[in-house]
């Protein structure tokens, strides 16, 4: 009897021995991976050397509220510039940051939000970034207003657009692809090369973030 007590005794120790091991390697996989800036540069991620802070403005959201560097402060922001009427640049980068955005864990969400601000806010209405930017993740957030505050941002951030005629009297917008980063204190933190992919996204935002 006491045999039997003894090894009952060893087989539980050692299966919460493994399963102890088990649940550390599940937690160590689920945690980020710390690169340095070197690694995320290779992963298409560039670190500023110091954060930069740029002009204040007062933009619009898709819901008609305002949008300004406030609404930039506690929560890290990726920023995509780009327009309703791009014809694959756009639709494609934002399906990227969705698959992005979906893939995140309920924890990584409440810490990031997903901008798309018009290059194009002449056509761009509010009532048009409503119908656009929830196709793609309801939870992502469309910015237009003033084109000349948002030449004035653009250009503290380093990102290029220009205003390129069609025919008659269209016109489409060429713009750099980068995707911007902006920290919890509403600075600008880095940004995301070209091309873009979720995996990469992923991995080098959540070492960004947990280094922050």
């Amino acid at each position: 009897m006491t045999q039997q007590a003894g090894i009952r005794r060893t087989i539980a120790i050692v299966l919460a021995f493994i399963l102890l091991v088990v649940y550390g390697f599940i937690w160590r996989m689920s945690q980020p991976v710390i690169m340095n800036n070197e690694q995320l540069r290779v992963n298409g991620a560039v670190v500023l050397d110091q954060p930069r802070i740029f002009s204040d403005f007062e933009l619009v959201d898709h819901r008609g509220e305002a949008f300004n560097i406030a609404r930039m402060q506690d929560i890290w922001t990726i920023v995509f510039f780009g327009f309703t009427n791009c014809p694959d640049i756009c639709p494609t980068t934002l399906a990227v940051l969705n698959d992005t955005f979906s893939k995140m864990k309920d924890s990584e969400k409440e810490r990031l939000q997903i901008v798309m601000i018009s290059l194009d806010p002449e056509r761009d209405t509010v009532e048009k970034l409503a119908e656009y930017v929830p196709y793609f993740n309801e939870e992502f957030i469309g910015v237009t207003g003033n084109k000349h505050l948002i030449r004035r941002l653009t250009a503290e951030i380093n990102v290029a657009y220009n205003k390129v005629a069609l025919e008659g009297e269209d016109y489409t917008i060429d713009h750099s692809t980068q995707l911007v980063l902006i920290n919890p204190k509403g600075h600008y933190h880095g940004f995301f090369r070209a091309p873009h992919s979720e995996i990469m996204l992923r991995s080098t935002w959540r070492s960004i973030s947990s280094s922050f």
